[in-house]
């Protein structure tokens, strides 16, 4: 919503439909300058991919065809990571690098090797390829268009600047050589080819976007890291967020317990050895220590009950995650209708893993929401575990707000799970969960 401080025309702009505000749009102008500087890159590209492997293949039956080709596989991902650049700061397409080349050993036959079993730079050659009569025609439509577009938009202005012809003014449309001919002179005429021209302008922003998305989808597919790649950094990420989870939960355990249990067991050992030295002296104090002690025994197997459903509610392991999530909503200070649809449970891990993400889930409408009421619902559709909770609270919620949602979506991720959040200042908050069920 524009603000009293918005710019006059940051607001009229703002007005203005989207038909009428793309030509001026700064994605269209970085759209039409990578059209542009698409031509000789991919010629560059193209001439020296073209090149390098005509020579490598001339070359084969000698020695030095091998690492040639490897030269010219090296100089395309070198000319790929130029287009990542270009893309990256003219269309706002950030492709990730794909990994280095890694030879077994060192020496520059092992880094030729390497080079040539690589996947990715024969790709980043094909992109080369590819790329050049895409660029030619990209190239031509886009000039073409911009061109005669702004030229017929702006023509009752500078058609007044042309040298008549044999009494006419204008330019001429048609001219058979026997005197019949067409200007655009006449002020219906001028109006018109103006009304052409605007048409134009208005179409060829989305011309644009139609042509740069064709570009979009080779660098994306031909120019960044292999689906393998992908997926292997994925499980390596997800991987270390399970370990730091693990390590925070030892960590929160041990403290928990040297802070808690572990202080009242120390503390129960010393009353009781006080207790055994007053026992022959004075029976009556002994006994009132033993009872202060028996009090201390409660509590400390109260908190390491606690203690254990934290690590894994016994609730959950006997019967379930339905009980279980019933259980955390009538612990919840904000009243929680749960729903359940589940034909049978999943995996364990999975089934933990929904539990403490409900468990978060609540804790934060408890604390932060504000709400009234909160729904919990919770269901299997295909292979995949759904878990959804609404509240009608403040909203506002933001995974850097502090409130472990961070973490929750560390958590689901390294299971290939995911979270996502709806949560619109006022309100109201919307948080879906996705998990494999692995049932």
């Amino acid at each position: 919503m524009a603000s009293a401080f918005d710019a006059p025309e940051t607001r009229v702009r703002r007005r203005l439909p989207a038909v009428l505000r793309a030509p001026l749009e700064g994605r269209t102008w970085r759209e039409f300058l990578h059209l542009l500087l698409g031509l000789p890159m991919a010629a560059v590209a193209f001439v020296f991919a073209v090149s390098m492997t005509a020579t490598a293949l001339g070359l084969l039956v000698t020695f030095l065809g091998i690492p040639v080709l490897a030269a010219a596989l090296a100089g395309c991902r070198a000319l790929g990571a130029a287009e990542r650049g270009r893309a990256r700061l003219l269309l706002d397409l950030d492709v990730a690098a794909p990994a280095p080349v890694r030879p077994e050993k060192p020496g520059p036959f092992a880094w030729a090797g390497a080079l040539l079993r690589s996947g990715v730079s024969w790709r980043h050659l094909l992109y080369a390829l590819v790329h050049f009569p895409w660029a030619v025609f990209a190239f031509s439509v886009a000039v073409f268009l911009w061109a005669y577009g702004w030229a017929l938009l702006l023509y009752p202005v500078w058609y007044r600047f042309l040298p008549d012809s044999a009494g006419q003014s204008g330019i001429q449309l048609y001219g058979d050589g026997r005197g019949n001919t067409l200007y655009l002179d006449s002020p219906f005429e001028i109006l018109l080819t103006g009304a052409a021209g605007l048409l134009v302008v208005l179409v060829t922003p989305w011309v644009f976007r139609g042509l740069t998305m064709v570009d979009r989808a080779l660098i994306s597919g031909l120019l960044g890291p292999s689906r393998l790649a992908t997926r292997v950094s994925e499980l390596e990420s997800g991987r270390g967020a399970v370990a730091d989870t693990a390590a925070a939960d030892l960590r929160r355990i041990e403290r928990d317990l040297h802070d808690g249990a572990q202080a009242r067991l120390v503390a129960l050992a010393m009353d009781l050895g006080l207790a055994r030295e007053k026992l022959p002296e004075d029976p009556e104090a002994a006994a009132k220590m033993v009872d202060e002690a028996h009090g201390e025994v409660k509590t400390a197997l109260r908190e390491l009950r606690d203690l254990a459903r934290g690590i894994h509610p016994a609730i959950l392991t006997d019967r379930g995650l339905g009980p279980a999530l019933s259980h955390l909503a009538a612990r919840c200070t904000v009243p929680v209708t749960v729903t359940t649809d589940l034909p049978h449970r999943p995996a364990p891990a999975i089934e933990g893993i929904a539990y403490f993400t409900a468990s978060e889930l609540l804790q934060n409408i408890s604390k932060h929401s504000h709400a009234h009421h909160a729904t919990l619902d919770i269901w299997q559709t295909g292979d995949r575990l759904m878990l959804h909770v609404t509240d009608d609270g403040t909203g506002g919620a933001h995974p850097d707000n502090g409130t472990g949602l961070t973490g929750l979506t560390e958590r689901l991720h390294a299971v290939d799970g995911l979270l996502a959040l709806d949560s619109p200042p006022g309100g109201p908050t919307s948080v879906t969960a996705e998990l494999p069920w692995r049932g």
